[in-house]
């Protein structure tokens, strides 16, 4: 098992950050939100992060949740 943490998700909007978090969560994967936005001028990324030994299962939830 392996504490890195790993981008599996990456957008310009909060709240598809919060939906994929919450799908994760509700999968039982842990995930945290680094949000890279730049406040003042708007641009930059958020990414949804998760532990190495979760990304290949959290890709997959993220996948499913983009082609429903």
């Amino acid at each position: 098992m392996t504490s890195e943490r790993v981008i599996v998700y990456s957008t310009n909007k909060l709240y598809e950050a919060e939906i994929v978090r919450q799908i994760l969560g509700d999968n039982g994967i842990s995930s945290f939100i680094m949000n890279k936005m730049d406040s003042a001028y708007q641009f930059g990324e958020i990414e949804v992060l998760v532990l190495g030994e979760n990304v290949m299962r959290a890709k997959l939830l993220i996948h499913e949740y983009e082609n429903q």
